[in-house]
């Protein structure tokens, strides 16, 4: 080796370590595959501001609902890998999509891979202001008095509130029809008009009106009481223990994303999950933060995708 090819190799270490990390080029896309209002929405506003002041660029949100979430998910596949375009995922969509539908365009193990965790969100029981019943077993005893007769709201077929309706009714023994909406916020209209009698869906979109008492909460789906209903007892402790319902919505890219970007991504939104002001927006909307890192969200979206999976399949819930 020549005095200019030492010379080289010894300044490599340094020039690595010099390299500036990734950064955008422009304004950073996050596509919601949901209408505004919903639990989608909110995770993804509740990071935008943090988000745009530490990469210095704008973060957009693009809501672009429809098909079950798949209109704004394929926008998102088709996007280029570079960081600029990213999707706030939604657990129902992710793991419930591909088990209901054959020849869906996108897989999720293959064509998104996750950047960082936006909100955990355990589901609440809330009912019609029109419903005769104050108190979770108040309206488990009416509605046996009526099978067949109740509906209840979902954010499209096979989506979480979905199965937790298919599995509520399983738990207390009641046939209710499924009405699915294009999102929470429409069937939340629904819920305070009568029309539906029950929607189990994240807090996040309902808290408001159950604060001004357009829609009654009789229970949270959870092993705990949400930071934004404390009020409202868990499942458990209003008579009917062993059902539960959480979600999550997470942040993710088009596969192929460079691996520091992941990375740059990941850890911006880990430490916005720290911050104080975003953690007291996220619990008065009734979710919670978990970061994580990219090897635990990997292991989420897997295991997701195979036990939902396989629940909706065993129910039988087709979307074609």
């Amino acid at each position: 080796m020549n005095r200019r090819t030492l010379l080289a190799a010894a300044t490599l270490p340094f020039a690595a370590h010099a390299q500036p990390a990734w950064q955008p080029r422009g304004p950073v896309t996050v596509i919601v595959p949901n209408p505004p209002g919903g639990g989608t929405d909110f995770a993804a506003r509740l990071f935008t501001e943090g988000l745009s002041q530490a990469l210095g660029v704008p973060v957009v949100v693009d809501n672009r609902g429809g098909a079950n979430g798949n209109i704004g998910i394929g926008a998102a596949v088709r996007a280029a890998p570079d960081g600029q375009t990213l999707l706030l995922q939604y657990s129902g969509y992710h793991a419930g999509n591909p088990a209901m539908m054959r020849n869906l365009p996108w897989d999720p193990l293959r064509d998104l891979v996750p950047v960082g965790m936006g909100t955990l969100a355990p589901h609440g029981i809330f009912v019609s202001p029109a419903v005769p019943a104050n108190t979770l077993a108040e309206f488990i005893a009416w509605a046996r008095e009526r099978p067949g007769a109740l509906n209840y709201a979902s954010a499209g077929i096979g989506s979480i509130q979905h199965i937790a309706g298919v599995l509520f009714g399983r738990a207390i023994g009641v046939e209710m029809t499924h009405v699915p909406y294009r999102g929470a916020a429409p069937a939340l209209q629904d819920v305070v008009a009568g029309r539906v009698e029950l929607f189990i869906t994240t807090p996040s979109s309902a808290i408001a009106l159950v604060q001004g008492g357009r829609v009654k909460a009789l229970a949270m789906a959870s092993a705990r009481r949400s930071p934004g209903l404390p009020e409202v007892p868990t499942t458990a402790e209003a008579g009917l223990p062993g059902y539960t319902m959480d979600a999550w919505f997470a942040f993710f890219a088009p596969a192929g994303i460079p691996a520091a970007a992941r990375e740059r991504l990941n850890a911006e939104l880990r430490r916005l999950a720290q911050d104080p002001a975003i953690r007291a927006r996220a619990e008065a909307g009734g979710a919670t933060l978990q970061p994580m890192t990219l090897a635990e969200l990997d292991a989420l979206a897997e295991r997701e995708v195979r036990e939902l999976g396989a629940v909706i399949r065993a129910a039988g819930i087709t979307l074609e």
